[in-house]
């Protein structure tokens, strides 16, 4: 948090906080609500029956089948982080750090939540993700998928209370695979790859509706990423949702017209320079042939943020003087740290997940010179 202040940057963006899979992934967490006890600095810090009783009742929609899922002691490891989480989210506001969270459209085969309320799932088909530029034969997520009409005869309470969660943890939260709102992707249960599967019908806006009816307002950011139908434009725009955009994604000489163009960018959106599923900017730039490398150089040329000797300083400059409202880097790319520090490849099972920041990595150089390029840009906070 000191850092960022220093930096001069107002959002910390993280992943979900969930107790990940065996791989390691947050995207299929073993509860929807739950943190994980290994981001606690004193996991056996003192937690009394009476801090419990409170937490049960204050989190009583899911607290008790997470209890009964993970064994004893699992409400005392979420008091635990709720104290932690409040002290880091009371000191990041003192320095005008805000916090931006992860929600994942998906819960994980077998987790608390699937366990809890069989009845909220499909049983013949699961997740995934149609081919693409990352896969030939589409993404296998394997994650259960959500019987939507039996939700809906519950008003939607499983996703009303999952996001009361999340308005509790984050200032703002980007919802991941937001395009399955209004359709997705089902895989046939037992399928090798998603290549067999095809598209369903999602609930539209009617589970936002029920959480706006219930929660007054919350703070998302929807992951518009892949393949976007004027549907899906039109549900985003209707909740008023900022989308996002990525810069390396915008540099296709064929696609004049993408949003994700430095000088398409909306000023709804949040700018990325990459994502936990893109390389890092250095190993980006590093991998492009000669002709994208040169549309790349002409870019941060023509914008005024060319730097010749860290390339990836210039991409960071780039997403910083986007109209997009908000522009967020990977601290891998702060770091100037190449392909090895990627923290995810779609599709791939693992070796993802495993990229953790060194201590004292960053700076009071670093951010100097971050704080330096956000003035530049005109995004120093007041």
């Amino acid at each position: 948090m000191d850092w960022l202040a220093a930096a001069g940057q107002t959002w910390w963006q993280v992943l979900p906080l969930g107790p990940p899979d065996r791989y390691r992934s947050p995207y299929k967490a073993r509860s929807a609500f739950a943190a994980w006890p290994g981001l606690l600095a004193s996991s056996r810090a003192p937690v009394s029956a009476a801090e419990i009783s409170d937490f049960r009742s204050a989190e009583s929609f899911w607290a008790v089948d997470w209890e009964r899922f993970a064994g004893r002691g699992a409400l005392a490891d979420q008091v635990r982080f709720s104290r932690e989480w409040s002290a880091l989210r009371s000191y990041a506001a003192s320095r005008g750090v805000r916090m931006f969270g992860d929600v994942a459209i998906y819960v994980a085969a077998r987790s608390a939540d699937h366990v809890a309320h069989p009845e909220l799932f499909q049983d013949d088909f699961v997740a995934g993700a149609p081919p693409d530029a990352y896969s030939a034969t589409g993404q296998l997520w394997g994650n259960p998928l959500y019987e939507w009409p039996a939700l809906r005869r519950r008003g939607y309470r499983w996703w009303v209370e999952r996001l009361r969660r999340t308005s509790s943890l984050f200032e703002l939260a980007r919802i991941d695979h937001f395009r399955g709102f209004v359709a997705y992707w089902a895989v046939p249960e037992g399928a090798r790859t998603a290549a067999g599967g095809h598209w369903k019908r999602g609930p539209g806006r009617a589970m936002f509706d029920a959480a706006l009816a219930e929660l007054g307002s919350v703070a998302l950011v929807a992951e518009d990423l892949g393949v976007i139908t004027p549907a899906v434009e039109r549900l985003r725009d209707s909740l008023g949702f900022p989308g996002m955009v990525v810069l390396q994604f915008g540099f296709d000489p064929s696609d004049v017209q993408s949003v994700h163009r430095f000088e398409n960018h909306p000023v709804n959106r949040v700018v990325y320079t990459g994502t936990h599923d893109h390389d890092t900017a250095r190993g980006w730039y590093s991998s492009l042939d000669a002709s994208t490398r040169s549309l790349v150089d002409e870019t941060l040329a023509r914008v005024g943020v060319r730097e010749p000797r860290a390339p990836w300083w210039g991409l960071i400059r780039l997403a910083l003087a986007s109209r997009a409202r908000v522009a967020m880097m990977q601290a891998q790319d702060v770091l100037g740290l190449g392909s090895e520090a990627r923290m995810n490849v779609p599709g791939r099972v693992g070796k993802a997940w495993r990229w953790q920041m060194e201590r004292g990595a960053l700076t009071p150089a670093l951010a100097r010179r971050l704080r330096a390029a956000t003035e530049e840009a005109g995004r120093l906070a007041g």
